[in-house]
């Protein structure tokens, strides 16, 4: 139960904050033998991001569920990095899992990439931007078919580009 004692602390700490970050411990080392396309210094980085989507961006924070407009978007489009552009999801792969954040059944073709994340004693896969590496969320092997999988994303790190 992973997912709810995440959600309990959240919750908790959470109270009523619009946009709850919970940065991952160790986050830069997660990072630092990766290599991407594109690249920027910490300080480029906190000039091009806004507050919330450079905590979640680039050091692996949470936002509170319910907090992001895109969990209930439902017009076609596509769902990109909000760090480089790079697109990462279609609108034909979401779906409401009920969490409280974008939840898609899959990536389009080369977009994420993956990690092994062991922060908070857990042990899930992290969703990353593959251009710039950023982070985005988590998947969980508890979505619908055809993938049974849930790609649970911050909405903080996305942006939506209706059709």
């Amino acid at each position: 139960m992973p997912r709810r004692r995440d959600l309990l602390e959240l919750t908790i700490l959470g109270g009523a904050t619009a946009c709850l970050l919970w940065p991952r411990r160790h986050a830069a080392e997660a990072q630092a033998d990766e290599r991407f396309p594109i690249a920027h210094t910490d300080a480029e980085w906190r000039k091009l991001l806004n507050p919330a989507a450079y905590e979640i961006l680039r050091q692996q924070g949470t936002e509170a569920p319910y907090s992001s407009p895109l969990d209930l978007e439902t017009r076609t489009g596509l769902y990109s990095c909000l760090g480089c552009g790079q697109h990462l999801y279609s609108s034909a792969t979401k779906y409401d899992s009920h969490t409280g954040w974008p939840s898609f059944w899959k990536p389009l073709s080369g977009a994420v990439g993956e990690r092994h994340d062991t922060s908070f004693d857990m042990i899930r896969t992290e969703i990353h931007c593959a251009r710039c590496g950023g982070h985005l969320g988590h998947v969980f092997p508890d979505g619908p078919p055809p993938t049974g999988l849930r790609y649970c994303m911050n909405g903080a790190a996305l942006s939506f580009q209706p059709a």
